[in-house]
């Protein structure tokens, strides 16, 4: 081992010593530069101005900490490369979200918002964007109306339903149901309807918050009415439907209709609640069949019916409830109702989108104006953006819903196929490029569906793809 002299002319065992001799894990994050010595960088100087010092220095702390953690500065590391990811952090964090194009095929795609807005709502949202007149009757000058209530009034006029409520999301509005009608007390489900979708989001973790216990009955793949009528009890509060909307039990199979449940659950004094799930609000052709609507769900006698906002509705996110007066105002006066109210943006794009159902205009919802293209109209677009990128290929598609919204019916859809070396590479260029844009990648091959493309956008996205590989 590499001797050193000390002062004094003592030798050591530590140090450097003679050329071509490791430096020790303590020499290597002495070489680590401190915040402040990087934070008195002109570039930093400049970030700083541009995106706040405070989370140029949190950036730095954070780089700096993984530096540390990993022993030391790798080889090409410096003071400057350390500095310029914390910039491009910070930038990412501060300049927020952003708009892409979602060439992936998958409509509701959940990483990118789910239902894009319609026009109208999004003018909607602006609007009302400074003060508005969201709980305060114009006519009377006095504050107290509920904040979604024109949403519910059209909710009602739409579906039949005695009353409606809406939340921040369909979670929060099963949370509600379960802690307004079933705090400690019994709540029947199917076991093959104990769902798990995005987020972690379980039925029997939902139950438990809010204070509600699950009955399980039946089992994975059938569940009979009989099942349901052998667990009520005296302390059965009511019974809970959910649709399996992300996955589909094929086979050997039976599960309880609405209507039988809900006059089972009429014989028995309580509550037929319905989790639809993606708001499919009536039955509009370029559906999975299979899939219940909001309106079907009333007419099967259901007392409740929950539903999203942002998904097969159309709107912004929300959790939207219809049904039995009673009941709705059981909701409506508990706390989590508070809790989980809507934002006055998201009241004002929930009644544009709700105005274009009323109005005979649903064509105008981007998620149904994509569903209802035409697989020639979308073969046409493929084939003019192909003939503009040489090397890639107009090619029949399969588009999805996504969304948790039917899962086994598939859209069918054209895709422009780009086969290159570095295909990964190249998604993360159309990735991180202006505008950003997602596509599929599979062994090697770009897939850009065309079916969740506006028509208008084809050209932008041609240009970004252009430019990608002009990059390699």
């Amino acid at each position: 081992m590499p001797t050193t002299k000390k002062r004094g002319g003592a030798t050591s065992r530590r140090g450097r010593g003679k050329a071509g001799s490791v430096a020790s894990p303590g020499r290597e994050r002495r070489r680590i530069p401190s915040v402040d010595a990087l934070l008195r960088e002109p570039a930093a100087k400049k970030a700083s101005a541009e995106f706040g010092r405070a989370v140029i220095k949190r950036a730095l702390v954070e780089s700096l900490a993984d530096v540390r953690a990993a022993g030391g500065l790798p080889d090409g590391v410096d003071a400057e490369t350390i500095l310029v990811h914390a910039i491009a952090t910070a930038a990412r964090d501060v300049m927020g979200m952003d708009e892409v194009l979602n060439a992936t095929g998958v409509l509701l795609h959940t990483g990118e918002g789910r239902a894009p807005l319609a026009r109208d709502a999004v003018r909607a949202a602006n609007r009302v964007s400074g003060y508005a007149d969201l709980e305060i009757d114009r006519a009377t000058g006095q504050r107290g109306l509920p904040r979604t209530w024109r949403a519910e009034r059209v909710l009602r006029a739409l579906t039949g339903a005695e009353d409606a409520l809406g939340v921040n999301n369909n979670a929060a509005a099963l949370l509600l149901t379960l802690a307004a009608l079933a705090n400690r007390k019994e709540v029947l489900v199917s076991r093959g309807e104990l769902i798990e979708i995005g987020g972690l989001f379980r039925i029997p973790d939902i139950m438990s918050a809010s204070g509600a216990k699950l009955v399980e009955v039946g089992t994975t793949n059938r569940t009979r009415l009989a099942d349901y009528r052998r667990a009520l009890g005296p302390k059965t509060a009511l019974i809970l439907k959910v649709h399996t909307s992300n996955y589909k039990v094929v086979g050997f199979t039976e599960a309880a209709q609405p209507a039988e449940l809900s006059s089972l659950a009429a014989s028995a004094g309580i509550p037929l609640v319905n989790d639809v799930g993606s708001g499919l609000l009536d039955r509009f052709p370029g559906v999975d069949p299979s899939e219940p609507s909001v309106v079907e769900s009333l007419r099967q006698g259901s007392d409740l019916v929950c539903f999203s906002g942002d998904k097969l509705l159309g709107g912004p996110q929300a959790g939207l409830v219809v049904g039995r007066a009673d009941l709705i105002e059981r909701l409506r006066r508990h706390p989590i109702a508070r809790a989980s109210r809507m934002d006055k943006m998201s009241v004002a794009a929930l009644e544009a989108t709700l105005r274009l159902y009323a109005t005979g205009r649903r064509a105008e919802i981007p998620i149904w104006r994509m569903l209802s293209a035409s697989q020639g109209s979308i073969r046409e677009r493929a084939r003019r953006l192909s003939a503009s990128l040489p090397g890639s290929q107009a090619r029949t598609s399969i588009a999805h819903a996504g969304g948790g919204s039917f899962p086994l019916y598939p859209v069918p859809s054209y895709a422009v196929c780009l086969t290159i070396a570095d295909a990964r590479e190249m998604s993360s260029r159309l990735r991180t490029g202006r505008p950003p844009v997602f596509c599929g990648l599979t062994k090697g091959e770009l897939r850009f569906d065309l079916r969740t493309v506006p028509p208008e956008d084809d050209e932008r996205l041609a240009r970004a793809i252009r430019y990608a590989l002009e990059q390699e």
